[in-house]
């Protein structure tokens, strides 16, 4: 409320000082924008009245005024929008990380409903909905024409239940049906694991569970490895994240920065940014970083990545993120609703807006497409003259007597870790580059004196 009232208070005092200066004009010109604003009231009583009174069959006026207010919102971006009082609840629960649904965050374009980006484990992500598909039936009836609220809506039903929804998606020549059990979404915010001595972090949304659970799973990860000393790196996996939290995203970045911005945020009125800082401490102490994004990467990931890539502590591998860089401001309304408003852009450190443009990866790593598994295949083993030989296969080949045993074991793990990362790949090739990236940096910062 302040800041309103400091804005408001700004702005009177500039019209004083100006109409000082060049009364008579300044005068006609509001005059006339006030004109012209009560006209448009004028307009749209007019054309309330009207509706309310001869539409073919009786409407509910607070039925009305909604989707006045919706339509009003939703013409200025696909962020704003009105929140009814059980979509205002929907929502905060959801920042809690427990909820009921299909487990996909999506967006309107080209009166379509496009997917953001599946959430890992939910009935979604194993029903095969990818990022940048396009849902233009739910159950048979067209979502054409109806707001983004409405056609999630439709989607929402009880646990248990089937939808059927129709996908267009690029690169596939018909529209396809997939069947999907809605169930309740438990997201786990954050998790780990340790692929050689790399301890890869998994982040699925940012609520306000991300941070803590991210700070647990890399000591459970630093533990296993037997202490820091023993990690090459990490790789923070941000794929298929559609965002959530400002401030979560902040903490995010902050646990790997020692100082500097964050990210800031620019509105309209002059002054009205906030800039957010880095406080000293690196969970890690500068160990190397490799962040992994997608086109599913949006909002709070995109202000992940932008601030460890604009300070050179994070390579980024992927391809580009989806380019969401507005902020949403929830403003409660009387009747338990909410208005969700765009009220600013942000801003990574270097200045940069990535609004419609995404965040681009330093390395473009693309996931290959790979065809379904048939499991009842049968498995073609290798014969054993196509079998890789060795030295060490040939009869009567001498040992090698330069290696200790201690040396000789050590490098069998080194070799069963080198063997664990070739697997990856077939598993997640993009992942398996990263964590690549990670040991090649490790092994020249032990060979610098």
């Amino acid at each position: 409320m302040k800041k309103h009232v400091m804005a408001a208070l700004a702005g009177t005092v500039a019209g004083v000082i100006a109409t000082t200066q060049i009364a008579g004009p300044l005068v006609a010109q509001e005059s006339v924008a006030d004109s012209s604003l009560y006209e448009q009231l004028d307009l749209f009583g007019d054309i309330f009245e009207r509706v309310r009174s001869q539409y073919v069959e009786e409407v509910p006026t607070e039925k009305l005024v909604t989707a006045a207010i919706n339509g009003m919102l939703t013409s200025l971006d696909p962020h704003s929008s009105y929140l009814s009082a059980k979509d205002f609840e929907d929502m905060q629960v959801q920042t809690r990380g427990e909820f009921g649904g299909l487990g996909i965050e999506v967006t309107q374009e080209d009166g379509f409903i496009k997917v953001i980006s599946p959430m890992d484990g939910t009935p979604a992500d194993k029903a095969g909905i990818l990022a940048g598909d396009y849902i233009t039936h739910v159950s048979g009836e067209p979502v054409s024409g109806l707001m983004l609220d409405e056609a999630v809506e439709k989607m929402r039903g009880p646990v248990g239940s089937e939808i059927i929804i129709t996908v267009v998606r690029q690169g596939t020549p018909e529209p396809f049906d997939v069947s999907i059990i809605r169930d309740t979404i438990k997201l786990t915010a954050a998790k780990g694991r340790v692929v050689g001595k790399t301890v890869v972090l998994r982040i699925t949304t940012f609520n306000d569970q991300t941070t803590s659970g991210m700070t647990e799973a890399l000591k459970k990860g630093l533990e296993e490895l037997g202490g820091l000393e023993n990690l090459d790196g990490v790789v923070i996996d941000l794929r298929n994240n559609p965002g959530g939290l400002l401030n979560e995203a902040i903490s995010v970045s902050d646990a790997f920065l020692d100082k500097g911005e964050i990210v800031s945020t620019r509105g309209r009125a002059k002054g009205s940014g906030e800039r957010y800082n880095a406080k000293p401490g690196d969970l890690i102490e500068g160990k190397p970083i490799v962040l992994l994004i997608n086109g599913g990467s949006a909002s709070a990931s995109e202000i992940v990545a932008g601030a460890l890539q604009d300070h050179r502590r994070a390579i980024v591998v992927g391809t580009k993120s989806f380019g969401k860089g507005s902020v949403q401001t929830l403003i409660p309304l009387r009747g338990d609703g909410a208005m969700r408003l765009t009220t600013a852009r942000y801003y990574t450190p270097s200045g940069r807006s990535i609004q419609a443009l995404g965040i681009s990866p330093d390395i473009v790593v693309q996931q290959p497409v790979r065809p379904p598994v048939d499991p009842n295949a049968p498995v073609e083993e290798k014969s054993a003259a196509s079998r890789e030989r060795s030295e060490a296969d040939l009869r009567g080949a001498i040992t090698n007597d330069s290696m200790t045993e201690e040396e000789k074991r050590l490098y069998q793990e080194e070799l069963a870790r080198a063997e664990e990362s070739a697997k990856l790949r077939d598993e997640d090739y993009q992942l398996a580059y990263a964590v690549d990236i990670i040991k090649g940096l490790a092994a020249i910062a032990k060979e610098e004196p």
